[in-house]
């Protein structure tokens, strides 16, 4: 099943199926479940012995057997957990590949690079060979690209490599249209700077559409890979995710978090502050019902404590993790890190309902899409301050999952290096990659 497919699976009832044990302990993420193999029999089963040697079973038990053995897989995978497998949650293959960082993100064109992670320390991915010295791009099976590094500034892209390593246009034209049908031509054809045979180009973005100018000015065909936060990219990384819990100290620490800490009902912590944003704009309507405290150094926040935000967002009840744009699978730290690690109640605005239920339990947060205003959405926070049995409804997921957060910028890099490794030789090419990310 396709990654999108899987993650519908979240949409099961919980109450069906037990979690399954972890797989690997060291693993930073899950890995993918396997079906029970244990056998569904014993020496008794079957009443009598039979003929057939070794086993001891007669044919007709074999088949009820076998029968009950693809049973016991089946229902093994569909109640694993209920949230679905991410994509690169299979064994690392050996094989190395370099992966080659064309810019550090956000530090800066020509910046001193940091020292590439090790990604089987980290993520438990072996074969990768990080990349910083642009001196290695010939060896490079794929390059990063961030896209806020990519648009700012003169153009900066890698040397044309030598058309003598490669073969002539007119060329692979032949030997492409003899093969294959005419749109897989195109995307074989689809490589408008001559780069090492092989090599993939990775767009790389965790911004919004509406916060990733210069899509346009992007030349078609130009990347073969996207790595994103949205599950559709060719190298999915979320901001984070849910995992089987696999041991009491996996964070969130506790059923429920202790209420006698929550002196504060709801907290807000924002650092860019536009008033044309949908968020400011419900903020101002729901902080005319209920008080809402707002950190951050830009309109009426004020400054984190000392003690840092997530001891700070640990005092209140409830977070208000709103986006600053909404569109498909933009759900950032704001969710993740900020509310679900500090056991806050996350109060959200983004994508629909259904777009959040793909990724966690529909009882683990509250939308402001439920709500038909407000004042009602305040009405409702304040029952919940009163009626801490219902409160605690929303905890029930921690008893069961643990929270990932993604660590930029070592994980996508060893995400890349994961998918170039499992990736097989069909060419591909974006061809037009605004339409794609602003839909």
């Amino acid at each position: 099943a396709r990654p999108a497919e899987r993650l519908e699976l979240l949409r099961q009832d919980e109450s069906r199926c037990r979690p399954s044990p972890p797989a690997d302990s060291r693993r930073a993420v899950p890995a993918q479940p396997a079906p029970s193999m244990g056998m569904p029999w014993g020496p008794a089963v079957g009443g009598r012995r039979g003929r057939r040697r070794g086993l001891g079973l007669p044919p007709s038990a074999l088949a009820l057997a076998a029968t009950g053995l693809m049973c016991t897989a089946l229902v093994a995978y569909a109640c694993w957990g209920q949230l679905p497998p991410l994509p690169w949650a299979s064994p690392a293959p050996s094989r190395t590949v370099g992966v080659l960082l064309w810019w550090e993100p956000f530090g800066g064109r020509g910046g001193a690079a940091r020292p590439a992670p090790d990604c089987w320390l980290r993520f438990n991915i072996s074969g990768c060979r990080l990349l910083t010295d642009r001196a290695t791009y010939g060896e490079a099976h794929a390059v990063l690209f961030h896209h806020r590094d990519l648009v700012r500034g003169p153009p900066d892209w890698p040397p044309p490599w030598s058309v003598k390593k490669v073969r002539t246009a007119e060329e692979l034209e032949l030997r492409v249209l003899d093969d294959l049908e005419e749109d897989t031509a195109a995307q074989a054809l689809a490589i408008s700077r001559p780069r090492p045979p092989g090599q993939r180009w990775v767009w790389m973005n965790f911004e919004s559409p509406s916060h990733s100018p210069g899509l346009r000015s992007l030349e078609s065909n130009l990347f073969n890979w996207t790595l994103s936060y949205r599950a559709d990219s060719d190298v999915f990384v979320p901001y984070g995710y849910l995992y089987p819990r696999s041991h009491p100290s996996d964070q969130p620490i506790g059923l429920v978090p202790p209420l006698a800490r929550k002196r504060g009902l709801v907290a807000w912590v924002v650092s860019n502050w536009d008033e044309r944003q949908a968020r400011v704009r419900y903020y101002h309507q729901l902080s005319q019902h209920v008080r809402v405290d707002v950190f951050g150094q830009a309109g009426p926040g004020r400054p984190v404590p000392d003690s840092g935000l997530l001891h700070t967002v640990a005092r209140y009840k409830f977070y208000l993790a709103f986006e600053n744009s909404q569109h498909l699978d933009y759900i950032t730290e704001k969710l993740w890190r900020n509310a679900l690690l500090t056991g806050a109640v996350p109060v959200v605005l983004g994508p629909d309902r259904a777009n959040y239920e793909r990724f966690m339990p529909r009882g683990a947060f509250i939308h402001v899409d439920d709500f038909p205003s407000a004042s009602s959405l305040a009405t409702y926070l304040l029952f919940l301050d009163r009626n801490l049995a219902v409160y605690r409804r929303y905890f029930h997921w921690r008893r069961r999952y643990a929270v990932h957060i993604t660590t930029f910028w070592d994980e996508p890099w060893c995400r890349a290096c994961l998918a170039v490794q499992t990736a097989g030789d069909q060419p591909k090419s974006i061809r037009n990659l605004a339409s794609w990310f602003e839909r």
